[in-house]
């Protein structure tokens, strides 16, 4: 007799951890979906960390955009910071002739 109580008494507890495997917390039904959560979540993460990206770079661009929209206004627009003195330096300019232009008739070098 005492057999078959251990037999049920282990019979029992096989029943207790099926139900716990298939139904309670822990289940397979729940690993399955967290699983399935899991793997939503990580998609959704990577989505925003894409966006994030994104972002980032239109942040990036912003702060060189700047420096080059004022760098362009400086240089073809000429615009200047207040109390800032813009000196501009010209070379020679091409189909002036180099030895007349400017000299005064009765300077020393110019021709006769």
């Amino acid at each position: 007799m005492p057999a078959r109580w251990v037999t049920a008494l282990l019979l029992g507890l096989l029943a207790v951890i099926h139900v716990q495997i298939w139904f309670g917390r822990g289940s397979v039904a729940q690993v399955d979906a967290l699983r399935r959560e899991l793997a939503e979540q990580e998609q959704a993460n990577e989505q925003a960390r894409l966006r994030n990206e994104r972002l980032a770079a239109e942040v990036q661009d912003l702060y060189e955009g700047v420096e080059t929209v004022e760098e362009i206004a400086r240089q073809e627009l000429g615009m200047l910071k207040p109390n800032e003195i813009f000196v501009q330096i010209q070379g020679p300019s091409v189909g002036r002739p180099s030895g007349s232009v400017g000299k005064r008739p009765d300077s020393p070098a110019a021709p006769r």
